[in-house]
């Protein structure tokens, strides 16, 4: 291999942006993209000052590249990261993982057959805050953790569902699947990721406001194995938008977080037992601060897989974490189907 990790993106609606971060990380270079649209394809190609190709087997076929970052529709991730795998490339692919967590399997076993690098782009896991509060709650900051909630109340358009390419994409079953699986599931990850592992889930979804083959609204009732209940709740129906926020409470204290950012921290001060029958606990404001984020945290997927397939260490969110929330989406669609709790596949 050369010096450089040398890249190849394809699918350059969200990929562009990776492909930028490609050509301007240390370590990291950015040899080709790939992209059946001649405008966007030319356009980030020349922007970059590399090659364009339009035929991913060709990209495939190269020998100048080492690792390539698929930015497909959901529905396809795994069937272009299994093929780059076997052409022998290391790979990632934005979320979700894919649709399935059959197909996620399959590009587990092949990149562990291969003993190549497997990542999926959660760009929460880079983030140092999403660290500290992990470690305050595994430091037990709150208590025994009771209850984990997720409310993502966002607003798409018909025309978001209806334009896209290919036209209509994201509202097909068979290439996102609904609110659950592509605008949630980057806080699905964070939930799991704080409190899991889960045991079972109930489901509930349907579509309300969109003529869309998905959902645009899922219900999810958590059962994790720490002891705690989850409420995962998503939709694109909520006007106006009102963003996201999770909320993480135990008997000693509670952390809200909203919009990438924490908006409470607090927890009982001193002794609970201490108060009379009828009065509060005192409470005091708590500090990420006290808890720590890894000092090695790389910025984005760019330079964690370089990292990784350079110097042998660990992706933030590997094929067999990226499958978790998979796994959990999964589990609610077939909750509903069957009407009663079902176990994580």
């Amino acid at each position: 291999m050369a010096d450089d990790v040398r890249f190849g993106i394809v699918g350059l609606g969200m990929g562009s942006d990776r492909a930028k971060k490609a050509a301007n990380t240390p370590g990291a270079q950015l040899v080709a993209v790939c992209d059946i649209l001649e405008e966007r394809g030319a356009k980030v190609a020349a922007d970059l000052g590399v090659e364009w190709i339009i035929d991913y087997d060709e990209m495939l076929a190269r020998e100048d590249i080492d690792c390539v970052g698929v930015f497909t529709p959901s529905g396809m991730h795994c069937d272009f990261v299994l093929r780059a795998l076997q052409a022998g490339k290391h790979s990632f692919t934005t979320k979700p993982m894919d649709l399935t967590v059959a197909k996620c399997d399959a590009a587990i076993a092949e990149a562990e057959k291969r003993g190549l690098v497997l990542a999926v782009d959660f760009e929460s896991r880079y983030n140092p805050g999403n660290h500290r509060i992990k470690a305050a709650i595994e430091q037990d900051a709150l208590g025994r953790v009771i209850l984990g909630d997720l409310r993502m109340k966002w607003f798409r358009s018909q025309a978001y569902y209806d334009t896209g390419s290919p036209a209509g994409w994201r509202s097909r079953l068979a290439t996102e699947r609904g609110s659950m699986a592509n605008q949630g599931v980057h806080y699905i990850d964070l939930l799991q990721w704080w409190l899991g592992p889960i045991r079972a889930i109930s489901g509930s979804f349907g579509t309300y406001a969109h003529r869309i083959e998905s959902e645009d609204l899922a219900i999810g009732i958590v059962d994790f194995e720490r002891g705690a209940t989850g409420v995962i709740v998503t939709t694109t129906t909520a006007f106006p938008d009102q963003g996201t926020r999770l909320e993480i409470g135990g008997d000693r204290g509670t952390l809200a977080w909203q919009n990438q950012d924490l908006v409470m921290f607090r927890g009982i001060q001193g002794d609970a037992g201490s108060a009379g029958e009828w009065e509060k606990p005192e409470e005091t404001d708590l500090s990420l601060d006290d808890f720590p984020a890894p000092d090695d945290l790389p910025p984005h997927i760019i330079a964690d897989m370089t990292r990784a397939i350079r110097d042998g260490v660990p992706v933030q969110c590997d094929g067999h974490e990226g499958r978790k929330s998979v796994a959990i989406f999964q589990a609610v669609y077939a909750s509903c189907d069957q009407g009663r709790p079902v176990p994580l596949p």
